[in-house]
This record gives C-alpha cells, structure tokens and sequence, in this order.
C-alpha cells in the first residue's frame, strides 16, 4: 500500500516524458469533462526496452498469485463454518480490500506495455487516484481492527465472545472503510477544480497523488500541506493503534506461563508478521525515495513492488501461520479433486 500516500517523493523534471501535443490546459467544470484534452498519459515504464517484457510477465504473475490466494482465502473464511470467528471475518475483508486495490492499479499499468501511449480519462484518473488512496488507508484500519481483535482474545478471553459480537464486528470493518474515506476526500475535493496546463504526463504507474498535483497551474500548497497532514493523521492513527494493542497484549503475556504465552504468541504471529512487513517496507521505500537517486522508472518499480508486497504475502503469512486456515484450504482443494477410481478387486480361483 501507499506510504504517505499524498506526499510521494518529488522527480526531477528530467525524468518526465512528454508525448506530443500534451501543453493543454484541463480543467474540471462541474459535468465531469475537462476543458481542454479530456485525459491524462501515464508514463509508466517507458524505458525499460527489452526489459519491459520481463517485467510485463513477472507483474502478471504476481497479479495472478495475489487473485488466487486472496480469493481462496475469501472463499473459505465464508464458506467453512470452522472459519467463523472474528479473525477470519477481519481477513475475509483484508483480502477483498488487497484484491481491489491492486486491481486498480496494476491492470492498467499491464496494458501500458502493450500500447504505444497509456492514456486514462480525467474522471477516471481522479477514482483511481481516490480509490488507491482509500483502499491503502482502509488496508491499515483494517490491520488495526485486527491488532484490537488480538488484544480482546488475549487479555479478556473470558469476555471476548460478548464483546465481538457481529454488530460490533460490522462497526468496525465499516469505521475502517470511513476513516479511509475521509482522509482522502478533502485532498480531491481541493484537487478536481483546479486547472492542469504543464502538461497532462503522470510520471507513476498510476494516478499518484503528487504525480498529478505537480501538473496543476499556479500554487499547490495548499493541497500540499493538507495532503500531507492526511498522510499523518492516516499512518499515525493506525500505526499508534496497532503499537499500543500490541504492548498491552506484551504486557498480559508477560504474566502468563510458558505454555500459555506459546499459544498467545501463535494466535496473533501472522498478524505481527503482516504488519512488520507493511511498515517496515514503508519505511524503507520512503527512505529510499528520500536519499537515493533513483531514474523515474526504478521509482515507479519500487513503487509497485511496495504496493503488492503485502497483498501478495498476506496468503502465504496467513496460511503457513495459522493451522485451521491451512487445514481449511486442504479440505477446499480436496473438494474439487475428482474421487479416486477404487482398484478392481481380483477374482480368487482357489488355491
């Protein structure tokens, strides 16, 4: 998902690609058609050369591997009735949430490869802009829906049943869809009116946030300052969260025994993984983007790898770390195998 997911790193102007004919002015008019070119030209990958086909085909696979893992994992949590805890109410909707948000963003960065010039409307730029923003904040809230869930089932296990229940549960997955909404509202509605006449080039894989502030005419400080402070809030709240379910949960497991503390640690261990994972890769891609000097299309790279890291290890953490999930998925799959044709039964003659 997005770090600082308005406040990506700026690029040097070398970097940009201009096509022909792209120093129009767009505008948004209130009908949902720009004046003037009425799209945007997503750079992309456009020097990789001979790489590009690598490229093309390790993204694809990925893709496929993100769909299918995800997807059998939504399949079972809502299909086996030994997967109806809360937990696995959380999953299910995590992994919705990483299907579509990688779905937004890496199939038209796959068709940038197989076409000259890849253009995208002005409205459509905008919705894929909100919703990359809102899923990558919802994917977080949604991690520290879990973080809480954990907490209940470790320090008041005796309670966790009452206090989890499905209205609670539907709360919370719908306060995590919210919280993403409202952090990136303001940034788009500050953004949609303003004219774009540098050029209408997004030097990303997508539409990214900065990527497109830095083609409006005239003063960006605003927005710049109030995407920034969204950024913050988003990735403070949750991450604030997240740590202080977690040394609540250190210090509960700190008065347990042995055995006890062994079977607390295994029930929130995928999940610690996920979120290490997420924001220490976070972390290092914002560093990166900060003190290296990278081309346009390492970043873009970078970018995408960042952005499908975790949907693409959630599956994989999830199933190798939790038992009954595994076991969950082995029935599944056993399910669809065609029954074994018993052997023929030799007739005996006599001895």
């Amino acid at each position: 998902m997005e770090l600082f997911p308005f406040d990506v790193s700026p690029e040097s102007p070398s970097d940009s690609y201009h096509p022909p004919s792209t120093n129009h002015r767009a505008s948004f008019n209130g009908t949902w058609e720009p004046d003037g070119v009425p799209f945007f030209v997503i750079q992309g990958l456009t020097g990789l050369g001979e790489k590009k086909l690598i490229v093309f085909v390790t993204m694809l696979l990925g893709y496929i591997v993100i769909l299918g893992g995800n997807s059998m994992i939504i399949f079972v949590a809502s299909t086996d009735p030994k997967l109806h805890s809360p937990m696995y109410f959380f999953l299910y909707h995590l992994s919705f949430v990483d299907i579509v948000y990688t779905t937004t963003t890496i199939p038209k960065m796959l068709s940038g490869f197989l076409t000259e010039v890849n253009t995208i409307s002005f409205p459509g730029c905008f919705l894929q802009l909100f919703f990359v923003i809102q899923l990558g904040i919802t994917s977080r809230s949604i991690l520290t829906v879990m973080a809480y869930d954990r907490y209940v089932a470790i320090c008041h296990p005796l309670r966790y049943t009452a206090i989890m229940t499905r209205t609670v549960r539907l709360l919370l997955v719908a306060g995590a869809w919210s919280f993403g909404a409202v952090c990136i509202v303001p940034p788009i509605v500050l953004a949609l009116p303003r004219s774009y006449c540098r050029s209408n080039v997004v030097t990303h894989g997508w539409c990214d946030p900065s990527s497109v502030r830095r083609l409006v005419c005239g003063d960006t400080s605003l927005e710049s300052a109030l995407s920034l402070t969204s950024a913050i809030v988003s990735l403070l709240t949750t991450g604030v969260l997240i740590l202080a379910s977690y040394v609540l949960i250190g210090v509960s497991i700190s008065r347990m025994g042995v055995a006890q503390r062994l079977k607390a640690f295994g029930t929130c261990a995928a999940h610690l993984t996920v979120v290490s994972i997420s924001y220490s890769s976070a972390s290092f891609v914002y560093i990166s983007y900060r003190v290296g000097n990278f081309s346009s299309e390492v970043r873009i790279i970078v970018s995408v790898l960042y952005a499908a890291l975790t949907p693409f290890l959630n599956p994989m953490i999830y199933s190798l770390r939790n038992k009954e999930l595994r076991e969950s998925i082995r029935r599944t799959l056993g399910r669809f195998r065609p029954s074994a044709v018993s052997p023929r039964k030799d007739v005996n003659t006599g001895s």
